[in-house]
């Protein structure tokens, strides 16, 4: 079997059996298929629609979209890669990374009764390290997983997963990115007071684009998205015109926070805070009246 290809094994306790052989528990049937999943989180992440909830998919309790694994069984999540699920509502399957091999699956849910799970599972077989949380333990879990609960926690999204017992099987988080949108007034970078009122910036999340005016210039750029990390933002390929302006400082100082900016969080309904991979401020701001 060639590196990039899938082995799907069936047999009667699905994936997590499957990674073993099946052993003594009956005939196993093997298939070779042709991959189709996505290899890395960068590539998707870049499907803007999945990255937000409508408040009708919110109160439908809708199942969607790129979810980081950040525990399992009470052990946070060690991998090669970051393990993560994402959610194809149309397509009714999963795709995904156990830290270590690409998997897919087909899910059900119910928002009724709370009900989840995972059926038709698939995995490339590629010899993973031993130490920490296994892809094996992920599998595992994986097959456990009846029920589903989620909640919203300083604008992220969590799953948790339980078994047919209720017991916690594993928790997973999803970016909130919303409080994002719309047009912001920059107040401060760094430890500088700023007070353009033409100094703003306009954040589109749905199409993770970014641009505005740095008081003179008008800027453009792309916003990525790091479904790894809490509030994990960056901002890249900024773009300006180049009109000479009275203020330079300011002008270089924004687009290098801008540059250097690795999270968002709110720190309330209008005002938000951008830092840099250190957790140092590097700008804080403002919703404006432009909303």
């Amino acid at each position: 079997m060639k590196a990039n290809q899938i082995l799907i094994v069936t047999c009667g306790l699905g994936l997590a059996m499957a990674l073993t052989g099946c052993g003594m528990f009956g005939n196993k049937k093997q298939t070779v298929v042709s991959p189709v999943l996505p290899h890395d989180r960068e590539a998707i992440a870049k499907n803007a629609k999945q990255l937000t909830y409508t408040p009708e998919e919110i109160k439908a309790g809708v199942v969607k979209g790129d979810w980081a694994i950040e525990t399992v069984y009470g052990k946070p999540v060690v991998g090669e890669t970051a393990p993560y699920l994402k959610f194809v509502p149309g397509e009714k399957r999963i795709y995904g990374n156990n830290g270590c091999n690409t998997i897919n699956a087909v899910y059900t849910y119910n928002p009724k009764d709370s009900t989840i799970s995972f059926s038709n599972m698939a995995s490339t077989m590629r010899a993973c390290a031993t130490e920490g949380l296994t892809d094996f333990e992920i599998n595992t879990a994986l097959d456990a997983v009846r029920y589903y609960t989620w909640r919203d926690v300083d604008s992220n999204y969590y799953f948790t997963f339980y078994d047919a017992d209720h017991r916690e099987v594993m928790q997973l988080m999803h970016q909130n990115f919303d409080f994002l949108n719309g047009t912001w007034r920059v107040t401060r970078i760094n430890d500088m007071e700023v007070n353009l009122p033409d100094m703003k910036l306009v954040i589109d999340v749905d199409e993770l684009k970014i641009h505005g005016n740095t008081g003179c210039n008008v800027i453009n750029g792309d916003m990525e998205i790091d479904m790894d990390q809490p509030n994990s933002i960056s901002f890249s390929a900024i773009g300006m015109t180049r009109v000479a302006c009275r203020t330079p400082e300011y002008e270089t100082a924004m687009v290098v926070a801008l540059e250097e900016a690795a999270s968002a969080k709110p720190v309330n309904n209008s005002e938000v805070i951008l830092y840099d991979a250190m957790h140092k401020p590097v700008m804080t701001l403002v919703r404006s009246s432009d909303n």
